[in-house]
C-alpha cells in the first residue's frame, strides 16, 4: 500500500494526454511550498514597509503615494519570482507546454457563424470589462471637471449627462472590445434575440425597473437630495440606481423603491424646482370671536415663524361655516421643504398661545338638540295607560 501510494506520487502527472515532466510530490515541493514561501515574504514586506513609513510620520497624500508605488513594486517582484518558479520546473519546455496550453484555450466551445467563442475568449473578456468600468469612470471625472463646471447647469442635469456618459461609453468599450475578440456581433444577433425574449419573460420586472431607471435619469423627475413622497411615503432620495431607487424616511428608515413605482405612480415632488414651500396651519375658532382680531393675531404668529420666508407675507383664509365654528387657515412661506413639520408645529404652538392671551376661544364639537311640545291625544293617553297601571297595582295589593 505504501509503495503504491509513492509510485503515485512520484509518477509523471497526465494532463489532457500530455506527460508533465513532474510528479504530484515534485509539484508540492518545488511550486506549492515555494509560492506560500514567496506569498508570506510579501506580506511580510508589506508589513514592514507599511510600518517604516507610519515612523517617517508622512502626511496622508505622501504616506498614500508611497504605499501604493511600494505595493507595486512587491508585486512585480512577486510575480518575477512566480515565473521563476515556473520556469525552473518545466525547464526549457516551459515554451512548449505554454504553446499546448494555448491552443487548448482557444478550442471553441460554442460556435455561431463567424463567431468562435473559446475559454481564451472568455478570459480575455475580463479586462476587457474592466477597461470599460475603469473607461466609464475616468469619462465621468473628466467630464465634470472640465465640462459641467465651466456650464451653468444645476445638480440633476450634472447628475444626468454624467450618467449618461458614463453608461454610453461602457457600452462603447465593451462592444469594441468584443469586435477586437473575434467575436462578430451581427452573427450573435439571432442568438441574442432569442435570449432577449427569454429574459424578456422572466426578469420582466427587473427589465422594467432598469428601463424606468433610465427613464428617470434622462428625464429628471427627481434628483438626489430632493424631497418626494411616494405611496404614502415621504423622505429624502439617498442614490439613484438602475434598478431601483434609495430614499431615508422622515424616521430615518431605508426604503428601497423600485424605479418602476416611482415611474407609474403619482409622485410628489417637494423640491422639483424650488425648495420653498407653502405650510398651512387650520383651526376652527367660536361663531362669538371677533375676526378682525383672528386675522390679526394670526397673521403676527405667521409673521414671527423663524422659518418663513421674510419676502413672503403669511395669508389668512376664512375656510367655511362648520357646524362648531369658523374654519380658518393660515398659510406661510418657508424656505426648505425638509423644515415643513417644525413650520408646522411652531405655528400650531404659538396659535394656542395667542388665542389663550387674547381671549379666543377653539370651540368643541357641539350639538343643538330642540324638543317640541307632545301633542295632547298622545298625553291624554299616556295618563290614561298611567291610571290603568296604578289601578292593576293597587288591586294586586289588596
Amino acid at each position: 500500500m505504501t509503495e503504491t501510494l509513492s509510485e503515485l506520487i512520484r509518477a509523471p502527472i497526465v494532463l489532457g494526454g500530455e506527460v508533465l515532466p513532474i510528479s504530484p510530490f515534485d509539484l508540492i515541493v518545488q511550486f506549492v511550498i515555494p509560492v506560500l514561501l514567496v506569498t508570506a515574504l510579501y506580506r511580510g514586506a508589506m508589513v514592514l514597509y507599511r510600518g517604516a513609513l507610519d515612523r517617517l510620520k508622512l502626511t496622508a497624500g505622501p504616506q498614500e503615494k508611497a504605499l501604493r508605488v511600494g505595493r507595486r513594486a512587491l508585486r512585480v517582484i512577486l510575480l518575477l519570482l512566480l515565473i521563476g518558479i515556473t520556469a525552473r520546473i518545466f525547464g526549457a519546455e516551459v515554451w512548449s507546454y505554454l504553446a499546448r496550453a494555448f491552443r487548448y484555450l482557444r478550442e471553441p466551445f460554442f460556435v455561431a457563424g463567424n463567431t468562435q467563442v473559446s475559454l481564451l475568449t472568455v478570459l480575455a473578456f475580463i479586462p476587457v470589462l474592466y477597461l470599460a468600468s475603469w473607461a466609464s469612470h475616468w469619462s465621468k471625472q473628466f467630464i465634470e471637471s472640465r465640462v459641467l463646471d465651466r456650464l451653468e447647469l444645476d445638480p440633476s442635469q450634472r447628475f444626468s449627462l454624467s450618467a449618461a456618459l458614463r453608461y454610453a461609453v461602457m457600452a462603447i468599450v465593451v462592444v469594441v472590445g468584443l469586435s477586437m475578440l473575434g467575436v462578430d456581433l451581427s452573427s450573435l444577433g439571432v442568438f441574442f434575440g432569442v435570449l432577449g425574449i427569454g429574459l424578456g419573460f422572466g426578469l420582466q420586472t427587473t427589465v422594467a425597473n432598469v428601463f424606468s431607471g433610465l427613464v428617470i435619469i434622462l428625464t429628471r423627475p427627481i434628483k438626489e437630495g430632493d424631497r418626494i413622497e411616494v405611496n404614502d411615503y415621504e423622505g429624502t432620495v439617498i442614490q439613484i440606481r438602475l434598478i431601483s431607487t434609495v430614499v431615508n424616511t422622515l424616521t430615518n428608515e431605508t426604503l428601497i423603491i423600485p424605479n418602476q413605482q416611482i415611474v407609474n405612480s403619482a409622485m410628489h415632488n417637494y423640491s422639483y424646482e424650488d425648495r420653498s414651500i407653502k405650510v398651512r396651519n387650520v383651526v376652527e375658532v367660536a361663531y362669538g370671536s371677533d375676526l378682525d382680531k383672528v386675522h390679526q393675531v394670526m397673521v403676527s404668529v405667521g409673521r414671527a415663524n423663524p422659518y418663513r420666508i421674510p419676502e413672503h407675507e403669511p395669508l389668512l383664509f376664512f375656510r367655511s361655516f362648520n357646524d362648531s365654528g369658523i374654519e380658518v387657515m393660515l398659510s406661510t412661506w418657508i424656505r426648505d421643504t425638509t423644515e415643513k413639520y417644525f413650520a408646522i408645529s411652531w405655528n400650531n404652538l404659538e396659535i394656542w398661545r395667542a388665542f389663550k392671551c387674547n381671549g379666543i376661544e377653539i370651540p368643541f364639537p357641539q350639538r343643538d338638540l330642540h324638543f317640541k311640545a307632545v301633542p295632547s291625544a298622545i298625553a291624554q293617553a299616556g295618563e290614561t295607560r298611567r291610571s290603568v297601571e296604578s289601578g292593576d297595582s293597587a288591586g294586586r295589593g289588596e
